[in-house]
């Protein structure tokens, strides 16, 4: 018999002030772990209430104030808590754990990296590629069966964006992140369930930025969070859906709730 998992990705943009649309979320779609991203606030301030009347009673939290932070939410069992510095700089950006069934859950937010695709002009771009340097030789030496999921901050496809041409120089779709990305990617032989289970070209986006007026009219979406499984975990994925329409509720975040479910 085998056990079916939901789990949830999704970079939250400050977790207290949508709390209402993730307790709709919640209630609505009833996942059994949710991976948070840019949290925004301290382990001390992080409103567990509304989860624990929810029945999510197992939390993982790595916050900081006013940026960043990370958060793994279950309504099972988690063991272990870690946290990597792939920052190198104590900027709260990762945080695992380990489901009863010995997978690893790594819930990751990759920086976004500035405006110009430039290390020596924008230092936030070198942080970026250098993020991906220490996670590139972490995937080459890990031997547990992982699901690596978050905020990676790079649409690698030319399907992955509103237009492959007007991105090839903005960051998030340049060459060089793709590079990195796919580096990490052959290290451990990750495999990409989003194009695993959702084929390039279909639609696949996660983000649609605030300065659209009307975002879905506009349409010009990224895939910039993304679930990957160790090799083995290749078959075990067997959904993946993004919630489109939560980027119209209340205050929402400029992403949307990624959605994958597994069979073990």
């Amino acid at each position: 018999m085998s056990d079916t998992l939901k789990i949830v990705s999704w970079n939250i943009n400050s977790i207290r002030a949508r709390l209402d649309i993730v307790e709709r979320f919640l209630t609505e779609e009833a996942p059994d772990i949710l991976c948070l991203q840019e949290t925004k606030v301290r382990n001390d301030q992080f409103p567990e209430g509304m989860f624990r009347r929810l029945g999510y009673n197992h939390m993982i939290l790595h916050g900081q104030p006013m940026h960043h932070g990370v958060a793994i939410i279950s309504r099972v069992p988690l063991h272990k808590d870690e946290r990597f510095d792939w920052q190198n700089n104590g900027e709260a950006r990762h945080v695992g754990a380990v489901l009863q069934n010995g997978v690893r859950i790594e819930n990751v937010y990759i920086p976004a990296g500035g405006e110009v695709a430039d290390r020596i002009i924008n230092p936030k771009f070198g942080q970026k590629l250098d993020f991906f340097g220490r996670m590139t030789e972490w995937s080459a030496n890990l031997k547990e069966p992982t699901i690596l999921m978050g905020d990676f901050n790079v649409a690698p496809l030319p399907s992955d964006v509103w237009s492959h041409k007007a991105l090839l120089k903005v960051v998030s779709h340049t060459q060089i992140e793709i590079d990195h990305l796919y580096a990490m990617r052959d290290a451990h032989g990750w495999v990409d369930v989003g194009r695993k289970l959702i084929p390039d070209p279909e639609r696949l986006f996660t983000w649609w930025s605030y300065r659209a007026k009307d975002w879905r009219a506009s349409d010009k979406g990224r895939r910039l969070d993304h679930v990957w499984v160790s090799p083995e975990l290749g078959d075990k994925a067997v959904s993946h859906s993004v919630l489109e329409d939560a980027r119209s509720w209340g205050k929402p975040s400029d992403h949307a709730p990624l959605i994958t479910e597994f069979e073990f």
